[in-house]
C-alpha cells in the first residue's frame, strides 16, 4: 500500500522568521513529486515536516486521511535518503541495510530474505561485507537507498540525493531511482535545486520561492507553460519579454508589441488597459533561423555570442531595437554561425507564452 499525502495550510516559523507560508498541496498515491527552488525557498524545511523532524507551526499533514502532524518519526513508516547518506561507518553494507529491520525486531530469516532482495535490486549483492569507506559515492548512495526501502515504507523522501555525485553518475542515478519508483510505485518526494533532475525524475514538480508555492504541475507543463516570470527563468533558459499593450478593440481583445511586432496577447481572458505591460516567454529552442518567406514573427539581428555545446549552438543575438534574444540551434555538419553574422529569427505565435509577473 502506498500513500496519498495532503498538506493543509502549513506554516513554519523560527522565532521571527516565517519560513513556510500557508503551503497546501495534494500528493497522490504512487506519485513522484520533486520540490524545486533556490536556496532558502523552504524546500528542506517542508520535507523535514513531512518526515517528522520538524513540527508545523500551523496546519495539518494528512497521510491516507490521518493527521500525522504530531506523530513521532518512527511511527510514520517513511524511508529517507539523506544528502550525505548517513551510513554507519562501523557497519558493513549488510548491517547498514539490516539496521531498520533489526530495530523493528523482525525475525532473522525474514530480515535475511528482505536484505538479499533489496541488495540484488540495487546491484550490490557482492558488496554485502564491505564497509562504506570501501565503496564509491554511487555505491554508498545505493546502500542508503536500499536501507531506506528495505522495510517497505509507504513514503520515500529524498533530500538533495544527487548533490555529492559527479554529473555522469548523477544522471545514471536519476534514471535508476526513477526505475525503482516505477517498479515499486512508492509515493516519493524529492528536494533538489537541480532543474534537469526535477524534470528527469518527477511525475509532478512543485516550484517554491520564499516559503511559498509558485506552481505545481507536470514537468512538461512546468516547462512549456510556466505560471510566472520566476518559474520561466528558474526552469531552463527563457527569453522573458515585457510587452506593452498597444491596442484594445471593442470586444476587449488586446494586442501587444513584441520588440516592435504587434500580435494578439496570448491570454485574452484577462482584461487590459492600454500601456499595461504583459510578460511573455519564448524558449530559445522555439526560435529558428528562417527565410523571408516564413509566415510567423520575424526578428532581424546580429550574432553577438556563439557557444558550441555539442548537439547545439547557444546564440546571443542583438536585435535591431538593441534588445537581445537567446537562441538554441541544433547543429549540423554544414551549420556555421559566427559572431557578427546577420540572422533572421522566426517564432510561431503559438510558441509565445504569457506569464504573470
Amino acid at each position: 500500500m502506498g500513500a496519498n499525502i495532503r498538506l493543509q495550510h502549513i506554516n513554519k516559523n523560527y522565532k521571527q522568521t516565517h519560513v513556510i507560508k500557508d503551503v497546501s498541496i495534494d500528493i497522490s498515491d504512487g506519485e513522484f513529486l520533486t520540490i524545486l527552488g533556490p536556496s532558502g525557498a523552504g524546500k528542506t524545511t517542508l520535507l523535514k515536516m513531512i518526515a517528522g523532524f520538524e513540527d508545523p507551526t500551523d496546519g495539518r499533514i494528512l497521510v491516507n486521511g490521518n493527521d500525522v502532524s504530531q506523530t513521532p518519526i518512527h511511527k510514520r513508516n517513511i524511508g529517507m535518503l539523506f544528502q550525505n547518506y548517513a551510513l554507519f561507518p562501523h557497519m558493513n553494507v549488510y548491517k547498514n541495510v539490516d539496521y531498520p529491520l533489526s530495530v523493528r525486531q523482525m525475525p532473522k530469516n525474514e530480515r535475511k530474505e528482505k536484505i538479499g532482495a533489496i541488495l540484488k535490486r540495487v546491484r550490490l549483492s557482492e558488496y554485502a561485507s564491505r564497509y562504506p569507506r570501501e565503496l564509491s559515492g554511487g555505491q554508498q548512495q545505493r546502500v542508503a537507498l536500499a536501507r531506506a526501502l528495505v522495510f517497505d515504507p509507504i513514503i520515500l523522501l529524498l533530500d538533495e540525493p544527487m548533490a555529492a555525485l559527479d554529473k555522469q553518475l548523477r544522471k545514471q542515478m536519476q534514471l535508476e531511482i526513477k526505475e525503482i519508483h516505477r517498479e515499486l510505485g512508492i509515493t516519493t518526494i524529492s528536494v533538489t535545486h537541480d532543474q534537469e533532475e526535477a524534470l528527469t525524475m518527477a511525475t509532478k514538480v512543485c516550484i517554491m520561492k520564499d516559503g511559498q508555492i509558485e506552481q505545481v504541475a507536470s514537468p512538461v507543463e512546468i516547462y512549456e507553460k510556466p505560471a510566472s516570470v520566476f518559474c520561466a527563468k528558474f526552469i531552463g533558459e527563457a527569453n522573458v519579454i515585457p510587452c506593452p499593450v498597444v491596442s484594445i478593440d471593442a470586444q476587449g481583445a488586446a494586442k501587444i508589441s513584441i520588440h516592435g511586432l504587434v500580435v494578439p496577447a496570448p491570454d485574452q481572458s484577462e482584461s487590459y488597459s492600454e500601456n499595461d505591460i504583459v510578460n511573455v516567454v519564448i524558449r530559445p529552442e522555439k526560435i529558428n533561423l528562417v527565410e523571408e518567406s516564413f509566415s510567423g514573427l520575424k526578428f532581424r539581428g546580429v550574432i553577438e555570442q556563439s557557444v558550441y555545446i555539442g548537439d547545439s549552438l547557444k546564440l546571443k543575438v542583438r536585435l535591431q531595437n538593441g534588445h537581445h534574444m537567446k537562441v538554441k540551434v541544433f547543429t549540423t555538419s554544414s551549420l556555421s554561425l559566427n559572431v557578427g553574422d546577420e540572422v533572421l529569427l522566426g517564432v510561431l505565435e503559438e510558441d509565445i507564452v504569457q506569464v504573470k509577473p
